[in-house]
């Protein structure tokens, strides 16, 4: 049986066998809705994979998470890209509203990897949904130019280990190794 899944906030990413969902009704687009407007057009558990690239820094996400939690089936994988708070595409965009650590998205798993374990139980109170578990977590830098080089290496050594990427977001590393982005794989 084929996988279903969605492409939340596509743009012009269409995604061959995937729903594009999007605000715009651009070529490629299979539901055009604002995922502001909750509830989302889709029943309860009828995806076994959402992607979430580049969509969530524009919106108020908690109650977008909420319903994809809905959305989502048993075990299934919700991927979120979303700029890293040190990320000069933050400031660019007039549009992005929010900011970004690794570990944000602790904050919605019941079993997470981080460092600082603590953090996630103490606030499993704050919302009332939670996913199971966080698979995968990467911190993502630039690597376009000659000038950033080095970004290899760094991306490298900052995603070893959960305590690893704590160190790079707490101190003075951050600031001077910019990242681009975060990656986070969430399941139900």
């Amino acid at each position: 049986m084929e996988r279903k899944k969605l492409n939340v906030g596509c743009g012009a990413d269409i995604k061959k066998g995937w729903v594009n969902l999007d605000s715009t009704a651009l070529p490629g687009v299979d539901v055009v809705h604002d995922i502001e407007k909750l509830p989302l057009p889709f029943a309860d558990e009828s995806f076994d994979e959402v992607l979430c690239q580049d969509v969530l820094e524009h919106i108020r996400y908690v109650p977008v998470l909420r319903d994809i939690h809905r959305i989502l089936k048993s075990r299934g994988a919700l991927t979120i890209r979303t700029p890293h708070f040190t990320s000069k595409n933050n400031f660019i965009d007039p549009t992005h509203q929010k900011i970004f650590s690794v570990n944000t998205w602790d904050f919605f798993a019941a079993h997470t990897p981080t460092y600082n374990k603590r953090i996630a139980r103490e606030r499993a109170y704050y919302f009332d949904f939670a996913f199971t578990r966080i698979t995968a977590r990467r911190i993502t830098f630039e690597h376009g130019s000659r000038l950033f080089f080095y970004n290899r290496l760094i991306e490298q050594l900052v995603n070893l280990s959960p305590r690893m990427q704590e160190i790079y977001e707490s101190t003075f590393l951050c600031y001077a190794f910019p990242a681009q982005d975060i990656i986070v794989v969430i399941i139900k």
